[in-house]
């Protein structure tokens, strides 16, 4: 058994306590503690961000020194394997949301890796390699998968994998292996002919009584082999029921189980290290899943019901006359309500932006838009006032808000508007911010802090009309921008060093030239945009400052996929096929910003949520037998000549949650159409095709 249960589930097999301080002491013990011993591969999304952050901090309050380095997608992965296996001192390798799907143990992976080289893997995708998970030997014990409890539950695969792996196969036939047990029979009964009239000329051992009842017993145990082979092999029927179990395990669709943030958390917990900055930290995790649809709400409320009691147990509930600490950094349990960034944007704008109003009241319409103001109206909100930033709204509308809403909001249908969360306070530096809003700036500078073009509107201009109203270039500051550059040019193998903190980067080799990013109008030693971004997101992580900017980028951004996602509805850009819905972008002034993996799956996100309500998919009146189809989504990507495409799942209802099932779908349409196909990241229902190659392969996944 290669995988750590949770603790609770632990009884006595290791856990993750175990395995950090198996690192620990391997750290200790190594003659050359380098920043190549300890190496974090880490993947480019929020959790992975709050998962290697919180684990830095360990390492850091543990004296060891660590890398952390960004890994995009699989080719990124293969090149830094090859990399990190000149690394004579390395012994700990830790893969953030990656690699878990993948057969580690394999030569191709890590197989030939140096034998004291051990790999962790905390990755909530699933579904997770079953040889990573139940191989044993030496290379099956040195992958360490830090398991979330769903391998303990996995019976029937592992019986059915261990059949697959190790019993003889039934396509060898019975016949030639009893064929071959006859000519091993009559070889050795030869041999010990030979034997036996050589021993009666020389005199030698062989021929006396025990040598013959060896001979006897020997040729005895031969044809009780060949009884149990023939008793003990599995028939061909239970073969192919072993081999459909494993098929069903990897291609009943992807999904997502613990998120690494509250492994790390929980990590964090038996260390007794755990304080409102790693409490925070977890939070954004798990938001960042729900909010990305890659958990129910059922899962969520679970795990919400879990960092409710920490919230209460790290942070005293304040009395009536507390106003406020300067310094309060307390985490709170809130409400929150279903509209983009309410808080930093004008209420108005913030329930235009949401998906979630936009699919309940068709916003795309003029007649959706009429509702949402009169929906405001009946609130007894006026036009003034809901268009001027919420923090500047009037305190009894504010405070009555929610009730409003509960009273009328059903009337049009909008009936979820809210979902419990939390809220950070950052005492006089800022003013609180909720979960969901973090998870939406730290998204944004992953995705757009650099690399494409973005407009944000400056503070305190929205209603400046043409001579006051004013927007600027989206860029990051000049010091966070050092920063993040800094690390990118070490090629984001920072040796950290423990005594400065998380930040601190000592100057390191180089991973080599080849992970340079080599783009046009660019020096070709200059990083990868993207690698920037990863930086510049995590710090923004502990950086309020740089954290409440990114709001801005993130209000501009969702302008973009609204004004986009609305264009597709008006002009009818959606075909609706047999079992999928289909948009191709083509032309557009973002069509370089919606070529990007992550913001084509946010515009893919926000149609299925506008279009359940809206297109039926069938003419069945009864809501419990209405089919939702998934949505296919292609932008042209000119400079490549390629189509970045994605597929999303739609589930029934708002929160509820379909396992992803288009890895195999792609892969499938792929073999008939023989397209080429490139998945850049370890998301499945992500790829990338050529430009002739898509018309024939869409045809053929809509067959």
């Amino acid at each position: 058994m290669v995988y750590l249960p949770p603790p609770h589930l632990a009884s006595d097999r290791p856990s993750y306590l175990d395995a950090y301080n198996s690192i620990l002491t391997a750290h200790r013990r190594s003659p050359l503690s380098s920043a190549s011993s300890v190496i974090l591969l880490v993947a480019p999304n929020v959790d992975a961000l709050c998962a290697s952050r919180m684990l830095a901090s360990l390492f850091m309050q543990d004296d060891v020194i660590y890398r952390i380095i960004p890994v995009s997608g699989l080719d990124e992965l293969e090149h830094t394997r090859e990399e990190v296996r000149l690394y004579t001192d390395l012994h700990t390798l830790i893969m953030i949301n990656l690699g878990s799907y993948y057969d580690l143990p394999n030569p191709e992976w890590f197989g030939e890796f140096d034998p004291k080289v051990t790999v962790h893997v905390i990755d909530s995708s699933r579904p997770q390699s079953l040889v990573n998970l139940f191989m044993g030997g030496d290379n099956g014990e040195r992958i360490l998968v830090w398991d979330d409890g769903g391998a303990q539950k996995m019976s029937e695969e592992k019986t059915a994998w261990e059949t697959v792996q190790y019993e003889p196969r039934p396509d060898s036939g019975d016949e030639d292996s009893d064929n071959d047990l006859d000519e091993e029979d009559e070889q050795d009964e030869d041999s010990a002919a030979e034997d036996g009239e050589e021993g009666e000329d020389i005199n030698s051992e062989t021929g006396t009584p025990s040598n013959k009842r060896r001979n006897k017993e020997g040729h005895t145990s031969r044809k009780r082999r060949r009884i149990d082979a023939r008793q003990y092999q599995i028939s061909s029927e239970d073969f192919d029921r072993h081999s459909q179990r494993i098929d069903k395990h990897y291609l009943s669709g992807t999904w997502h189980g613990q998120s690494a943030a509250s492994t790390i958390y929980i990590l964090a917990t038996l260390l007794e290290r755990v304080d409102n900055d790693f409490l925070w930290l977890a939070i954004l995790g798990l938001t960042f899943q729900y909010t990305t649809s890659r958990i129910s709400r059922d899962t969520y409320d679970t795990h919400h019901a879990i960092y409710y009691d920490e919230v209460s147990r790290l942070n005293p509930h304040p009395t009536n006359n507390d106003n406020g600490h300067p310094d309060d950094a307390s985490v709170r349990a809130t409400e929150e309500l279903r509209f983009m960034l309410f808080r930093h944007w004008t209420l108005y704008d913030a329930m235009l932006h949401s998906s979630y109003v936009a699919g309940k009241l068709g916003i795309w319409k003029e007649k959706g838009r009429q509702k949402l103001t009169g929906l405001l109206a009946k609130m007894g909100f006026s036009i003034p006032q809901t268009q001027q930033p919420y923090a500047h709204m009037d305190l009894d509308l504010k405070r009555m808000l929610v009730k409003k809403l509960n009273d009328i909001a059903p009337e049009y249908g909008l009936v979820e508007l809210s979902y419990p969360s939390f809220i950070r306070c950052y005492g006089f530096r800022s003013q609180p911010l909720s979960a969901a809003d973090a998870v939406e700036g730290i998204s944004a500078l992953l995705d757009v802090a650099e690399g494409v073009r973005m407009e944000v509107e400056i503070e305190g201009t929205r209603n400046g009309g043409e001579w006051f109203g004013a927007g600027r270039v989206w860029e990051v500051d000049s010091s966070d921008k050092s920063a993040a550059t800094r690390k990118a040019d070490q090629e984001t193998g920072n040796a950290l060093n423990p005594q400065n903190g998380p930040d601190s980067a000592a100057k390191v080799n180089a991973l080599g030239n080849d992970l340079l990013a080599e783009t046009d109008g660019q020096n070709a030693q200059e990083p990868q945009w993207w690698v920037k971004n990863f930086w510049t997101a995590y710090d923004a992580l502990t950086n309020i400052t740089s954290l409440r900017k990114s709001l801005n980028l993130s209000m501009s951004l969702q302008r973009s996929i609204i004004l986009q996602g609305t264009s597709i509805i008006d002009k009818q850009d959606i075909r609706t096929m047999r079992n999928h819905r289909v948009v191709v972008i083509t032309q557009g002034p973002n069509l370089a910003l919606f070529s990007h993996p992550g913001i084509l799956t946010r515009l893919a996100l926000w149609l299925v949520d506008a279009l359940r309500d809206r297109i039926p998919a069938t003419s069945v009146v009864a809501r419990s037998k209405r089919k939702v189809l998934p949505v296919v989504v292609a932008c042209l990507n000119e400079i490549k000549g390629r189509y970045t495409v994605v597929g999303v799942m739609a589930a029934l209802e708002y929160g509820q949650f379909k396992k992803n099932a288009f890895a195999l779908t792609f892969m499938e349409a792929q073999r008939k159409s023989h397209a080429n196909l490139q998945f850049g990241s370890f998301d499945t229902s992500v790829m990338e095709i050529d430009q002739k190659d898509l018309n024939i392969f869409l045809q053929t996944l809509c067959e």
